[in-house]
C-alpha cells in the first residue's frame, strides 16, 4: 500500500480542487490519501463524491497551533466534524486569516514590494487565504524565484520582516478537542528549520504526556540525520512516525506520494479514531 497522509487543496492553499486531488492521488498510484486543508474540512465533501474506485480518502485538517512563542501545525485526522467546540475554533482560525493576509500585504508594501490586496486575493480564489498565496504574489512580481524561498526571515517566516501573526490553538487545546471529536493527532514537520524556529523536543514530549500521537517524519524539509533524530525521539516517547508528500499542486515541487506511511502506521492510526472512518474508493465523478 501507498499512503500519503499531508495533502492540501484549493480549500486551503493548494492548486489542485479536491476533486483533481484526489484523481492525481490515484494516477500517481496512491492507495491512501489523507485531505489536510489548513483549518478547514471545506474540501472533504468534494473530495469523497469524486473519489476513485480504488482509492481511500482519509478526512483530515491541519489545525495552527503555538507554543511558547513558536509556530506549529497539527495535523488531526478521521475527527467529527461537527463536533462544535473543536469547529468553534477552526473557526476563528479562518476569521484572522484575512486581516493577517492584509497586514502582511501593508507591512511588504512598507518594505517596497509592490503588492496588492486584489492580487493576493485573486490567488486564493475560494481558498482559505494563507501565507503561501502571498508567496506566490512574491512569485510573481519577481521578487523571490519560489513560493519556498519566501518563506525566510527576510520576507514571510515567522519572525521575518513581513510576518503577522494570527489566532492559532495551543496545541495542548488543540489535542484534547481533536481527542474529544474522536480524533488522531500527528505533529506536522516538526523539526522543518528552514521554516523558522521550531518545538523544543522537551516541548514534544510535553505534548506526547498530554495524548500526542504522532509526529510526521519523512517529509521534504526533513534532511536524513533529522529524520533518523526523530524516529530515536518517536520511540522514546512512544508516538507513531508517518510519511507525506505535504503536497501543494503547483505551489510545490513535491509530488503525491514522494513520501509515505507504513501500511501498520496507517492501521494503527484508524484504530484509534473514533469520529470518523475512512472513505473507500466506489468510482467518483472524475476532477471538477
Amino acid at each position: 500500500m501507498r499512503i500519503d497522509l499531508h495533502t492540501h487543496s484549493t480549500a486551503s492553499d493548494g492548486t489542485d480542487t479536491p476533486a483533481q486531488l484526489v484523481a492525481n492521488a490515484a494516477a500517481a498510484g496512491l492507495d491512501v490519501v489523507a485531505l489536510t486543508d489548513h483549518d478547514t474540512v471545506r474540501g472533504h465533501a468534494e473530495a469523497a463524491a469524486a473519489l476513485p474506485e480504488g482509492l481511500t480518502l482519509v478526512t483530515g485538517a491541519e489545525l495552527s497551533c503555538r507554543i511558547d512563542g513558536v509556530g506549529l501545525h497539527m495535523l488531526a485526522y478521521l475527527f467529527d466534524p461537527d463536533e462544535p467546540e473543536l469547529a468553534r475554533e477552526r473557526e476563528l482560525v479562518r476569521d484572522d486569516r484575512v486581516p493577517r493576509a492584509r497586514t502582511m500585504v501593508r507591512k511588504l508594501q512598507e518594505l517596497g514590494v509592490p503588492v496588492e490586496w486584489e492580487q493576493v486575493a485573486r490567488i486564493a480564489g475560494d481558498g482559505s487565504v494563507g501565507r503561501p498565496h502571498v508567496a506566490t504574489a512574491l512569485v510573481e512580481l519577481g521578487v523571490v524565484e519560489t513560493v519556498s524561498d519566501a518563506f525566510t526571515p527576510e520576507w514571510l517566516a515567522d519572525g521575518g520582516r513581513a510576518y503577522a501573526e494570527k489566532h492559532e490553538l495551543d496545541p495542548f487545546d488543540a489535542i484534547r478537542l481533536v481527542k474529544a471529536a474522536g480524533g488522531v493527532t500527528v505533529f506536522a514537520h516538526p523539526a522543518a528549520v528552514k521554516r523558522g524556529e521550531v518545538v523544543s523536543e522537551s516541548s514534544i514530549a510535553r505534548l506526547a504526556a498530554a495524548g500526542l500521537d504522532g509526529i510526521e517524519v519523512d517529509h521534504m524539509d526533513h534532511d536524513e540525520p533529522t529524520r533518523a533524530r526523530l524516529r530515536g525521539l518517536a520511540r522514546d516517547l512512544g508516538l507513531l512516525t508517518t510519511g507525506s508528500s505535504d503536497y501543494h499542486g503547483s505551489r510545490k515541487t513535491v509530488g503525491l506520494g514522494e513520501y509515505t506511511t507504513d501500511p501498520e502506521i496507517y492501521g494503527e492510526i484508524t484504530r484509534r479514531a473514533t469520529g470518523a472512518f475512512p472513505v473507500p474508493g466506489a468510482g467518483g465523478r472524475g476532477p471538477a
